[in-house]
């Protein structure tokens, strides 16, 4: 039976090729089709292209000779299975990164599988280098859902360089513009990723131009954002069916700002650092700002277990570990906090940057009858206080009546 099977993988040379219209993605289509294999290029979108952009890739990979192309639209489902939980859970990575690749990675690898299924491919192929995370969260993907196809990766097989791939697919007689080419570009819902030769380096900044939203606006605007049970629903008070919809709008307003821009540093799957630049203005105020609306409106314990959880989410996220069962109990458990998540956050958009203001929320816990903090007290008085100081104290007391307290500085 293995042997039968083996026989008729090597006759299947069906291969789907996890396509972006990029360099690396490039040269594996052109690469591939001359190995000899039937090269079916799938564009799996996650919310960063428009139609034309679509269009344009669909004729790249036309013009690369693939078998057939293929533009999958993941969008809503990206959100409803994993975006709305980032923003649940107010996830950055090292407080810098809303892990706008990582999770895109993910829904990625799952649609190319369900597309090879669907074919009867013998093999799934993807343009990620060696030394990045992507590999491994595509590997991962395809080896838990498809462990029978093969797994093709050129660039990581080959060790290339971004200029080799160029050489290549000039001599092919496909034209690359190297200048636009020296940085990688992934553009999602949640952001868009930045790679170059700075990024490689320790100590050097993007330059202005690889950002891909220009600094165009300068006067500062105050906008409103409407959150219902922790998503994103409406704003400036025009109200959106689909999430989706409001993230994309709110990113019309807070592009020409030129906000969300960083450097992400942090550890790679692999083991090693890694350092890229992104532009994610939306994710950025959105997370910022649902996280200030949840300062307000949930308890302590709430607020701290959430976080705890959140980040453990992001990181099992970033590792490509999302399917993993302890993600769908962490997600029962971020859903369940939000019941209370509903209000108007008010924020300010200016140049490079955006300030939170305050917000309005019928669940405002501040809003309660008890006390004002730092003004008065309505629900207890002094002596309460003073009897709750000498209890709270009891555990120190005992401590430091057996282990008497030395001050280093006498």
């Amino acid at each position: 039976m293995s042997d039968q099977h083996t026989d008729n993988q090597s006759n299947n040379k069906k291969l789907v090729l996890a396509f972006s219209g990029g360099l690396d993605t490039s040269y594996c289509a052109k690469y591939l089709a001359e190995q000899g294999y039937e090269v079916h290029s799938v564009i799996v979108n996650t919310g960063g292209f428009s139609d034309k952009e679509l269009q344009d890739i669909a004729e790249r990979a036309r013009s690369l000779e693939v078998a057939h192309h293929e533009a999958v639209d993941q969008t809503d489902h990206f959100y409803q299975q994993c975006l709305k939980y980032l923003i649940y859970g107010n996830v950055l990575r090292n407080h810098t990164y809303p892990l706008s690749v990582s999770a895109e990675r993910v829904f990625q690898a799952l649609a190319i599988v369900q597309y090879a299924r669907q074919i009867g491919a013998g093999y799934i192929a993807h343009g990620s280098t060696g030394a990045g995370n992507d590999q491994v969260r595509f590997d991962l993907i395809f080896q838990v859902l498809a462990p029978n196809i093969k797994i093709i990766t050129p660039i990581r097989d080959q060790q290339l360089s971004r200029q080799q791939e160029v050489a290549y697919l000039q001599e092919k007689g496909f034209q690359m513009n190297w200048e636009k080419a020296k940085y990688s570009i992934n553009k999602g819902l949640w952001g868009t990723s930045v790679g170059g030769q700075e990024t490689l380096t320790s100590n050097q900044p993007l330059p202005e131009e690889a950002y891909p939203h220009p600094l165009t606006r300068q006067e500062p605007q105050k906008i409103s954002l409407q959150f219902e049970k922790g998503e994103l629903k409406g704003v400036n008070q025009q109200t959106f069916d689909n999430p989706v919809e409001a993230i994309r709008h709110l990113e019309t307003l807070a592009n020409p700002y030129a906000i969300g821009r960083d450097i992400h540093v942090g550890d790679t799957i692999i083991g090693i650092k890694g350092r890229v630049g992104f532009e994610a203005a939306a994710p950025l105020v959105i997370l910022k700002a649902h996280q200030l609306l949840e300062k307000y409106v949930l308890g302590k314990w709430q607020f701290y277990w959430k976080d705890q959880m959140a980040t453990w989410y992001g990181m099992m996220l970033h590792e490509g570990q999302y399917l993993d069962p302890v993600m769908r109990n962490i997600e029962q458990f971020l859903e369940s906090t939000q019941q209370n998540v509903s209000g108007t956050v008010y924020v300010r958009l200016m140049p490079y940057r955006f300030e939170l203001e305050g917000i309005e929320s019928p669940f405002d816990l501040m809003a309660s009858k008890f006390g004002q903090y730092g003004e008065m007290n309505k629900a207890w008085s002094g002596e309460d206080v003073k009897g709750f100081t000498k209890i709270l104290a009891n555990p120190a007391q005992i401590y430091y009546t057996m282990n008497p307290w030395k001050d280093e500085n006498a």
